[in-house]
């Protein structure tokens, strides 16, 4: 019987957590806190069908209305001033946010052309998870008959978990296809070694 994400990640993978790690209760487990899907518009900053492109699919594919993000501060280089509107971007928590988790893993990466699996490096210091997609048509709401614009985005999942090597462990046991590589830790210690 097929097991949902938030399903399985209670009945599951805390239990293999807390066998693998030294969490004193379930609360201490790490966990995802929210997904954020976030679209920068560059060049097409100013191109108004673009940007209704943007919101659009990342409604149909979010469930919610994506907020629009602001330049925080002036660049001369990219013709950019303070307050400009770059970009939208939308956070999910709770059952939305296992809902696309789940969706990402078993029907958006198949759906990617060459996938070859995620790269450990995307992982950051404090265990979030970033994750580029060049296409917005991987997604299956998003009906290639109906966008004008195909644009990339940006997925990145903040997780409790504050150090990489429990966040790496979750992920793998949410089901995320991580490629076969040395890891940076590896790399090092077999440059070390001295070769007589």
């Amino acid at each position: 019987m097929y097991m949902r994400l938030q399903e399985k990640y209670k009945k599951k993978i805390v239990p293999k957590m807390m066998a693998e790690y030294p969490y004193k209760n379930i609360f201490a487990v790490p966990r995802l806190v929210k997904a954020v899907i976030n679209v920068g518009f560059g060049r097409n900053v100013k191109d108004k069908v673009f940007i209704d492109n943007v919101i659009s699919s990342l409604t149909r594919l979010a469930g919610q209305k994506p907020i629009l993000t602001k330049a925080k501060k002036s660049i001369s280089a990219f013709k950019i001033k303070q307050g400009m509107i770059i970009g939208a971007m939308v956070s999910l928590r709770g059952k939305r946010m296992y809902d696309f988790v789940e969706k990402l893993i078993h029907i958006t990466f198949p759906r990617v052309k060459d996938f070859r699996g995620l790269s450990e490096n995307q992982l950051d210091k404090q265990g979030n998870l970033s994750i580029g997609i060049r296409e917005n048509l991987a997604f299956p709401e998003i009906n290639a008959d109906e966008v004008d614009k195909i644009h990339s985005l940006e997925v990145c999942l903040n997780t409790t978990a504050n150090d990489r090597e429990p966040a790496l462990a979750l992920f793998k046991l949410m089901g995320f296809p991580f490629k076969h590589e040395e890891s940076e830790y590896g790399r090092k210690e077999r440059n070390n070694i001295k070769h007589d």
